[in-house]
C-alpha cells in the first residue's frame, strides 16, 4: 500500500489532487481512498488530504501517520508547518518550490527521496493562475508511479471538462521538469 499526505491550503485544491489520483487508481482496476482532515478552518488556511492506493482491498480509515509520500502544495508550508512528521525513512517529499533538491536536502534533516518542481510558475503559465493541484499531480506520478498519466488525465478531463486541456498540459510539465535528488 501507498500512503501519500498532501499539504496545501484552503482552496489550493489538495483534496481534489487526492481524488483525482484515487480515482485514476480505481480506474487501473487498484483500490484506493481519498479523504481531507481540516476542520472550521476557511479559504487559505492550512490543510491535508490523504491518499492510499493498494492492489489489495484497504480496511484502514484512519488518518495517515506515517505516509511513504508527502506532497507540498504550497511552498510557504513547509517553512510553516513540520511536512515531513511522520515520513517514513526512504520516502519522498514531493515539494512545489523554485528551489532544486539539493537546496532542500541541505536543509532538511532526514533520510528521504526529494523530488522539487516549480509547479506555481507552469500553473502560471498553463492555467493563467498559481493553483497547482493538477501540476503537483504529474509531480508525484513521477516520483511514485502510483497511476499511470493517462488515467489521471482522464479524471482531469471528467472533471474539469473544457479546463482539462490546460490541466492536462500543467499536469505533464511538473512530470517532465521535475527534479530528482541525484537525478
Amino acid at each position: 500500500m501507498i500512503e501519500v499526505r498532501f499539504h496545501g491550503r484552503g482552496g489550493q485544491g489538495a483534496v481534489t489532487s487526492a481524488e483525482l489520483v484515487a480515482l485514476a487508481a480505481i480506474e487501473e482496476g487498484k483500490y484506493a481512498q481519498a479523504f481531507p482532515s481540516f476542520g472550521p478552518e476557511r479559504r487559505g488556511a492550512p490543510v491535508m488530504a490523504f491518499l492510499r492506493v493498494d492492489d489489495r482491498y484497504i480496511r484502514v480509515r484512519d488518518e495517515i501517520r506515517k505516509p511513504d509520500v508527502v506532497v507540498v502544495i504550497d511552498p510557504k508550508l513547509f517553512y510553516l508547518v513540520d511536512v515531513t512528521a511522520g515520513l517514513k525513512e526512504g520516502g519522498w517529499l514531493v515539494l512545489n518550490t523554485k528551489k532544486s533538491p539539493e537546496e532542500i536536502a541541505r536543509e532538511i534533516k532526514g533520510n528521504w527521496k526529494i523530488l522539487t518542481v516549480d509547479a506555481t510558475d507552469i500553473a502560471l503559465q498553463c492555467l493563467g493562475v498559481p493553483i497547482t493541484n493538477t501540476t503537483m499531480i504529474g509531480a508525484l506520478v513521477r516520483a511514485t508511479e502510483i497511476v499511470r498519466l493517462e488515467s489521471v488525465y482522464k479524471q482531469i478531463e471528467h472533471r474539469f471538462g473544457p479546463l482539462a486541456e490546460r490541466n492536462i498540459r500543467a499536469c505533464e510539465r511538473a512530470y517532465c521538469e521535475a527534479k530528482i535528488l541525484g537525478g
